[in-house]
């Protein structure tokens, strides 16, 4: 029997944009999202293209939009495991992990600062803590707090057996839905910085990716919006943003990411704005700043205390003493090669995407770099930048034609 329903698995802003979408024009809609909660990267942004509002501008609005309509349905802490069937009817296999906190909106904060052990968040990217129950995101929705059992003393777990909301005995289980079409809206992943052993590695205390310079830029993030250095939280005087830390290199991403110069233009506004007397220079191959976003750029561009150098960074490395970045650099217009003595530097890091690496529970191709290909003539379609890099802005278009092209699959047009 044929299904409209129509599953979507990712729950950042792609995914939300495609199933609110097709959910608006009377189609039943399942969100699968791995994380605890929806959101996505853009959770992460302290702000975003193009009016440079922070995540809640656009999230917030989504999230009310998913409560009022009762055709959605979303899991978080879920991943599809088996899909059987073809397009118009798949049976789908959900696996749920246990989350231990029962539905509701009950405060548990002070249980959570009372548990013994701080855990490194993933949402702050290695820049922050948290506790092992916790509720880590801005704005979360979910609004419900999750446990890391595993990271729980004995003692622990005896302080949260009072709380009638926490479920200490909540297991793993499946559950299978039947829907006619599926939208892989699964988002992207920074580069994994350590790779990159020509620039410091990740072992370079003063050398951040751009995703965590975001979070240190954001209001809610572990320094609370104050960009400082991590090695001793002062100011930096001066800082250096190194663009295309992966991208566009055979070794790593063969791949322009179309948004990084746009993200260190961004960011070097944060740092100007911060501290109106720092030095910030950008190196850069290319400086592409596509359509509407030129004039951003030329604006950001136009300050006196900006500066740009069209040059490939070949090393990286820490002054010990001071904790400052060496940058070692060789000038494209000039030919000349110099070391060059930054207090902090930022690593624009490519968008990888996130299923690269993995393999789909159907039947469809992932090209060398993790992109989906292909799909379409079985009802399964890409959006966002499961598809291939994009802002967000493009990404919600993405999202729209996608959900467009699954709702024609599942009326059988």
């Amino acid at each position: 029997m044929s299904s409209s329903a129509i599953l979507v698995v990712g729950g950042g802003f792609s995914g939300i944009t495609a199933a609110l979408e097709a959910a608006e024009v009377g189609h039943e809609v399942f969100i699968v999202e791995k994380n605890p909660f929806l959101g996505g990267r853009v959770m992460q942004l302290n702000k975003y293209f193009p009016k440079l509002c922070p995540p809640s501008c656009g999230l917030e609005i989504q999230f009310q939009r998913i409560k009022n309509n009762r055709l959605v349905k979303f899991f978080t802490m879920a991943e599809v495991t088996k899909v059987s069937g073809q397009a118009g009817d798949y049976d789908v296999t959900i696996a749920l992990k246990p989350r231990y906190v029962e539905p509701g909106s009950l405060d548990l904060s002070e249980k959570a600062e009372a548990l013994s052990k701080d855990v490194p968040s993933d949402f702050e990217l290695g820049m922050g803590s948290r506790k092992a129950l916790y509720m880590d995101v801005p704005f979360a929705f979910p609004n419900r707090y999750v446990l890391d059992k595993d990271n729980c003393s004995k003692d622990d777990l005896a302080s949260l057996a009072e709380a009638d909301i926490v479920n200490l005995g909540d297991a793993p289980r499946e559950i299978t839905v039947k829907v006619g079409s599926i939208i892989y809206a699964t988002g992207w992943k920074p580069y994994d910085v350590t790779r990159l052993t020509n620039l410091g590695a990740g072992t370079v205390k003063n050398c951040v990716s751009n995703m965590q310079l975001e979070r240190l830029a954001s209001p809610s993030g572990p320094t609370k919006g104050c960009i400082v250095r991590p090695s001793d939280g002062c100011a930096p005087r001066s800082i250096a943003f190194v663009q295309c830390a992966g991208s566009r290199d055979e070794n790593h991403l063969n791949y322009c990411s179309y948004i990084c110069c746009m993200a260190s233009l961004k960011q070097a506004a944060y740092v100007r704005e911060q501290y109106p007397s720092a030095r910030v220079v950008i190196y850069y191959i290319d400086l592409r700043t596509p359509g509407r976003y030129d004039n951003f750029a030329k604006k950001i561009l136009a300050d006196e205390r900006l500066s740009t150098v069209k040059g490939k960074v070949a090393a990286i490395s820490e002054d010990a003493g001071s904790g400052d970045v060496l940058l070692t650099v060789e000038d494209a217009v000039t030919g000349i090669k110099s070391e060059n003595r930054f207090e902090m530097v930022v690593l624009a890091t490519g968008m990888q995407p996130s299923l690269a690496g993995q393999k789909l529970p159907v039947d469809v191709a992932l090209d060398e770099m993790g992109f989906i290909v292909g799909g379409e003539e079985k009802g399964i379609f890409a959006a966002g930048c499961a598809k291939t890099p994009l802002d967000v802005m493009k990404s919600a278009q993405s999202a729209t034609g996608a959900a467009m092209k699954a709702i024609q699959t599942v009326r059988g047009r």
